[in-house]
């Protein structure tokens, strides 16, 4: 059981009681039917690459694995949908719609492996979520059980469907709601033609600030993505996609459509850059290179990886007009605590991914990181943002879930939650904390205490 033990968040490692790996839907309903039965709660985990802790086992529970649900049911070119099991990886349904020039637009960078039960339970992004929106824009039906056994059809294969949109509820729920067992999401056709421009500036807060100047012009790019020097550097070093290392960040913008349509955005994206003093520019002119300016950026958090032994990914959304100060106030938190900070995130849609570089091995770096994380948290909070984009809540931002959200609101939840599972079997202790929890953090802020972290074994 040992390989389960944690998600991509590997700080918080727990054994569960059992682990069961059906491969078909029945055994999951009978499964959940047994665990309901005996009271023994259930975590849902896919592939595992999720890094806010929310596949964390319960050492009194079952660890559901849906990775050998892994068939692509059906793909209608007709309408454009791929109907899957939950064990599908990102990549492989792109890969499948190819031969009828479609493709599934959101894609994490953690695609290859990550699957689409996974990208629904946590809402996932990735790099072309501008233009393409999250997975809640892009799936149309969503079948689950419930912890009794009894199955649920969300949304529809068409466009729309009648009563309450419960489809979106189960976007982002975290397995907290029900476990899914199907999915149907929408293809697009293959763009015409895509190109990439990579700009290198002088300063982050210079690169930040292009972004708005892009958006406000009008242009709607596939993916527009932010990389600081560290990060450069990082990749560079790692597999060699032509960044320059003399820029302090660069941009990465994609534009694509019909092929007139993209040399006119082009266009005007180029001039831009030359008016916010862009120190390099590199278009790309083939299929090529423009997938190896993106090598970089999808393999950002690999490469970081090389420069410490350690590193925090953190997870949080912000305005974009807010972007270069809270660049700012993250470097400055950085040199106050001592500990590197390397920022690779989806610019467009204000999405951060600071990566709080540590040595687990180093006394006391573990916590210096989860407080400076925290503090990061904090600002996009008062940023008018929010503590997640794309990762989820999970174990790692419960807490911050109190700084974000009011009793009332909370109460909300837990009362949506109660709806769906009443004996709150499902990852319990996971995304929404307990108004007591609340509570207790609230009294320590008042006592000028630090912000504490869930008691939960630490390696």
């Amino acid at each position: 059981m040992r390989p389960f033990e944690c998600d991509g968040l590997s700080v918080y490692r727990a054994l569960p009681l059992m682990v069961a790996l059906p491969t078909n839907t029945g055994q999951v309903r009978e499964i959940l039917k047994t665990c309901y039965r005996l009271g023994v709660p259930v975590v849902t985990r896919g592939a595992g690459t999720g890094l806010s802790g929310g596949a964390l086992p319960l050492e009194q529970g079952l660890l559901l694995v849906l990775t050998k649900l892994n068939r692509i049911l059906a793909i209608d070119p007709l309408n454009r949908t791929a109907r899957l099991e939950p064990g599908v990886r990102n990549q492989a349904i792109s890969e499948s719609a190819a031969r009828y020039g479609l493709y599934y637009a959101p894609d994490p960078s953690s695609q290859v492996a990550c699957s689409i039960g996974g990208n629904v339970a946590e809402n996932s992004g990735g790099v072309h979520c501008l233009k393409y929106g999250l997975t809640v824009h892009n799936v149309l039906e969503v079948t689950v059980l419930t912890i009794e056994g009894d199955e649920l059809v969300l949304g529809s294969e068409a466009l729309d469907a009648p009563g309450f949109d419960l489809l979106a509820l189960i976007n982002g729920s975290e397995g907290m709601l029900g476990v899914i067992i199907e999915v149907v999401v929408r293809l697009l056709p293959l763009p015409e033609t895509a190109q990439v421009v990579l700009a290198g500036f002088a300063s982050s807060e210079a690169a930040a600030a292009t972004v708005s100047e892009i958006i406000g012009a009008g242009i709607v790019p596939a993916g527009l993505e932010m990389m600081d020097r560290l990060s450069v550097e990082a990749v560079e070093a790692f597999n060699s996609p032509g960044y320059p290392r003399d820029a302090e960040a660069v941009l990465l913008c994609e534009l694509d459509g019909g092929e007139a349509e993209v040399a006119e955005q082009m266009t005007r994206v180029r001039e831009i850059l030359e008016t916010q003093r862009a120190s390099s520019v590199t278009v790309s002119h083939s299929e090529s290179e423009r997938l190896r300016l993106w090598q970089g950026r999808k393999n950002a958090f690999p490469a970081v990886g090389r420069i410490k032994p350690d590193y925090y990914c953190m997870d949080g959304t912000i305005p974009r007009r807010e972007l270069p100060r809270v660049l700012a106030d993250i470097s400055a938190a950085s040199s106050r605590y001592g500990l590197a900070v390397a920022n690779v995130f989806h610019a467009g849609d204000g999405n951060l991914h600071p990566l709080i570089l540590y040595d687990a091995n180093q006394q006391d770096e573990l916590e210096k990181a989860e407080r400076l994380g925290a503090e990061i948290l904090t600002m996009c909070i008062e940023a008018g943002g929010t503590v997640t984009g794309e990762h989820g809540v999970g174990m790692e931002k419960i807490d911050s879930m109190c700084e974000q959200f009011p009793a009332a609101e909370l109460e909300q939840f837990h009362a949506l939650k109660y709806a769906f599972d009443p004996p709150g079997l499902l990852n319990p202790g996971k995304a929404v904390p307990t108004l007591h929890r609340c509570a207790e953090l609230g009294a320590m802020h008042v006592h000028g205490g630090k912000l504490p972290f869930p008691d939960l074994p630490r390696f």
